[in-house]
């Protein structure tokens, strides 16, 4: 960035625009996303020698969601080589108009992210949240050049989208006696229910809401753990045959799904149809965290499974399922994403080429997966990408399982340091995560949330020669003003 002489100063309540042919079908959008402010834009009217804001195409910008923005007295520039440049430039001038009121400061701005995955993970089993809030956060998420939405969507705590071929997913997998657990908007009183699930029709809506923003969503069907939620509307899709609930408890538990049971991949075959029929994205998420083994060691199904594949023992199954599902996701034109643990045992089975390995236990998970050549996305709990930890150690303090300050999040580089070029690019990226346990209001959410994200976006966007926490804590002083602006809770306490 660099700043120049001059303001460019609104001498009515109205900039009249001009766009070039790329992106013209999104000016409507544009004029949107800037209400709100101090004047609007005017794409209609036709162009004139004082047009105050026009997009230009930029064939020099390389990366796709890189942008320029000069402002000058006479005038805004917008110039990009895709309308996500165009995006993200309209981005930091909504950014600069909402602590600017009437004038603007001459500058130029040169701007390009340094990963392609800046994602955040939004766990809506143990907590049901709105869809109204969901898109509350599609809005920050874009206000902070985001570009992945990861919808966790099934866990012991509930099953929350609807698969026609199984009704009992949602009729019963998405019910969960437990107060504690369900938001106050859906007034729960003793002994009802809590209960949720997403409509076609709602998710529908919200993936437009995120490609709008320039924003991809990407689904996450739990397996083969945490899947208590399916076991109870399927009982036969597990090794006892049950009987099962939808945990109203947090943890690991030992019931997982039965890898010796062929009906189990015709669900997730129809499982995956819908996937495919609501998330036009690439990316599907299978989890594949926290699985236990025991219940496999004792079935004599998956005995069978063991000794039909060739596999040493039960710990080989884990790889062989996650083969057979990635697979699947694969018919459907679809790239599997899957936590750290989808490496053990892989010795003698592999993975499949095209999974993307989400390391959260640490760095080492990255680091195995990308000398395994697979591409890769860091969210390691112990480098402040965990938002569900408290701010700081306080027992009264919202948040579970550690600190997490916000420098710590600062800090956090998704690219280890120390690799060649060549291992560097297996490393796309990087993802910030809120488990919701216990974090059944939206606001606890947002107060845990901010400005930890903010941070993080910094991660996601910066080299590491370009962060500086003392800017950027300077920097969150007018930055507080547009979160208070945007209605956002937000942690207001020592940043280390």
């Amino acid at each position: 960035m660099q700043l120049h002489d001059g303001r460019f100063v609104f001498s009515d309540t109205v900039i009249y625009a001009r766009s070039a042919e790329f992106c013209k079908n999104k000016t409507e959008f544009y004029c949107t996303y800037l209400s709100g402010l101090n004047f609007s834009l005017d794409f209609s009217t036709p162009a004139k020698k004082d047009t105050g804001l026009q997009i230009v195409k930029n064939d020099s910008i390389v990366n796709i969601e890189g942008y320029s923005l000069n402002i000058a007295t006479s005038g805004i520039t917008i110039g990009a080589c895709s309308p996500a440049g165009v995006f993200y430039a309209f981005v930091t001038l909504k950014q600069l108009l909402m602590t600017n009121e009437h004038s603007l400061p001459a500058l130029s701005i040169e701007d390009e992210p340094l990963c392609r995955w800046r994602g955040f993970m939004l766990d809506t089993c143990r907590s049901f949240y709105s869809i109204g809030f969901i898109k509350k956060m599609l809005d920050a998420l874009a206000f902070h050049k985001f570009n992945r939405f990861h919808w966790h969507l099934t866990d012991d705590q509930g099953w929350r989208i609807a698969v026609p071929e199984y009704p009992l997913l949602t009729e019963i997998g998405a019910i969960r006696f437990d107060n504690r657990l369900v938001p106050a908007e859906s007034k729960v009183t003793g002994g009802v229910p809590g209960k949720g699930f997403y409509e076609d029709a709602e998710i529908c809506d919200v993936v437009k809401y995120a490609a709008d923003r320039n924003i991809t969503v990407v689904p996450e069907i739990e397996l083969p753990g945490h899947s208590s939620a399916l076991l109870a509307a399927y009982p036969e899709m597990g090794c006892t045959g049950g009987p099962y609930r939808v945990e109203d408890r947090f943890g690991i538990f030992p019931d997982v799904v039965c890898c010796g049971n062929d009906a189990l991949f015709t669900l997730y075959d129809s499982v995956f149809k819908t996937i495919d029929r609501l998330f036009p994205g690439k990316w599907v998420h299978i989890g594949g965290d926290e699985c236990l083994t025991g219940r496999w060691k004792s079935c004599p199904k998956c005995q069978k499974r063991i000794r039909q594949e060739h596999l040493k023992d039960e710990k080989e199954l884990q790889p062989w399922i996650t083969v057979q599902i990635a697979k699947l996701l694969e018919s459907y034109a679809k790239i599997p994403v899957g936590w750290d643990e989808v490496l053990n045992g892989t010795q003698k089975l592999g993975l499949p080429d095209s999974l993307i390995v989400q390391s959260w236990r640490g760095t080492d998970g990255g680091l195995h997966a990308a000398a395994a050549n697979h591409y890769v996305i860091m969210s390691p709990q112990t480098q402040g990408c965990y938002l569900n930890f408290k701010n700081y150690a306080d027992e009264n303090e919202p948040g579970r399982l550690g600190v997490a300050t916000v420098k710590n999040s600062y800090d956090f580089t998704p690219i280890p340091a120390g690799l060649t070029e060549l291992q560097k690019s297996y490393f796309l990226g990087g993802e910030c995560n809120l488990w919701t346990e216990e974090l059944p209001y939206s606001r606890i959410a947002e107060y845990l949330l901010f400005p930890r994200l903010c941070a993080i976006s910094e991660s996601l966007w910066l080299p590491q020669d370009k962060k500086d926490f003392t800017r950027f804590c300077a920097d969150m002083q007018d930055h507080k003003e547009r979160l208070h602006a945007m209605d956002f809770l937000y942690y207001d306490g020592p940043y280390a």
